[in-house]
C-alpha cells in the first residue's frame, strides 16, 4: 500500500519548484512592472488616457510638491524607469527600491482617504500600499530565474539586499518628504 500510495502522489522536484518559482517571478514582475510602466506614461506622456505632463505637474503642484514641473516628471520617471526595470528583472533591487520609495509618497497623499474609504469618490491608499508590498517582495526574492539578473554577476538578492532596498526606499521617500515639506 505503501508503494502504491507514493507512486500516485505527485512530488515536485527541486527542479520542477525553482522553474515554477521563476514563472511566479517573472508573471509578478511583468505584470506589476508593466503597470508601473504605464503609471509612469500617463503622467509624462498621456497615454493610457492619462493627463500627460502639464496636467500631471499641476496636480503635483495642488498636491504641494512644489515645483510640481520637477516632482512630477522625477513620479512619472520613477514610475517608468522602476516598472521597466522590472519588467526586465534587471538590478532588481534599486527597481524595486525606486518603486517603493515613490509608492510611500503615493501613501502620504492619500493618507487621508484611508485604507477603505467610505466614500468612493475619494481616493483611498489601498492601490499604492499593494504596489509598495509587491515592490518590497521582489527587492527581496529577486527576480527569479527568468530575468536579465538571473546568474549575472550583479544579481543580487535576500536578507541584505531587500533590507538595503527599504532603506534605500524609505531614506529617499523621507527625503522627498521633507522637501516638499520645504519648499
Amino acid at each position: 500500500m505503501t508503494d502504491t500510495a507514493t507512486r500516485l502522489t505527485p512530488t515536485a522536484t527541486t527542479s520542477d519548484e525553482t522553474t515554477a518559482a521563476g514563472i511566479g517571478l517573472l508573471v509578478l514582475r511583468v505584470g506589476f512592472g508593466g503597470l508601473m510602466a504605464a503609471y509612469g506614461t500617463q503622467k509624462l506622456f498621456g497615454w493610457f488616457n492619462g493627463p500627460g505632463w502639464r496636467a500631471n505637474a499641476d496636480s503635483f503642484t495642488a498636491m504641494d510638491y512644489n515645483p510640481g514641473e520637477i516632482f512630477g516628471t522625477l513620479a512619472g520617471l520613477t514610475e517608468l524607469v522602476g516598472g521597466l526595470l522590472l519588467v526586465f528583472g534587471l538590478f532588481t533591487p534599486l527597481a524595486a527600491a525606486i518603486v517603493l520609495g515613490t509608492m510611500i509618497n503615493a501613501i502620504n497623499v492619500l493618507w487621508s482617504g484611508g485604507l477603505f474609504p467610505a466614500d468612493p469618490s475619494v481616493p483611498g491608499f489601498t492601490t499604492p500600499l499593494l504596489f509598495a508590498l509587491a515592490a518590497a517582495a521582489l527587492a527581496f526574492t529577486g527576480p527569479g530565474r527568468f530575468s536579465l539578473d538571473a546568474g549575472r554577476p550583479w544579481q543580487r538578492q535576500g536578507v541584505v539586499w531587500g533590507g538595503g532596498a527599504v532603506a534605500v526606499a524609505v531614506v529617499a521617500a523621507v527625503v522627498t518628504l521633507i522637501l516638499k515639506a520645504a519648499l
